[in-house]
């Protein structure tokens, strides 16, 4: 029986597509127009401070982390973060996203609903306006 011949995967090419894929920029994450910024401290969870104020997270409430991975909350005790976030009806923290640098650089960002509310938000571009 003749033998059948070799089969050869080039891997360099695949090697080269696979590093572009990781050099990539990580595509900007896109935020809802009730996010608001704000400075959180996890203290004992679901307990927070927000803006030096103290809140509840909610139950089942998502913290992301810059990679928009799920971060467990006591992972982060003590820690004073920039943060995006979204409440339910009751007051208690629905979604909080740790800010990148590049998402903190971004200016202006309402920190209160009444700023939401008065504000522009694009978001294509993920901006807001002032009047």
């Amino acid at each position: 029986m003749p033998a059948l011949p070799a089969f050869r995967v080039p891997v360099l090419p695949w090697v080269a597509a696979g590093l572009m894929l990781l050099a990539l920029p990580l595509q900007a994450r896109p935020f809802p127009p009730e996010a608001l910024r704000g400075e959180l401290v996890v203290t004992a969870p679901p307990e927070v401070l927000l803006n030096q104020t103290p809140q509840r997270l909610a139950p089942g409430a998502r913290i992301r982390d810059g990679a928009n991975r799920v971060v467990l909350s006591g992972s982060l005790v003590g820690q004073k973060l920039l943060v995006h976030y979204t409440r339910f009806p009751d007051g208690q923290l629905r979604d909080v996203w740790l800010l990148t640098a590049a998402e903190a650089a971004r200016q202006p960002w309402p920190r209160t609903p009444a700023e939401a509310a008065a504000w522009r938000f694009d978001p294509p571009s993920q901006s807001w306006t002032k009047p």
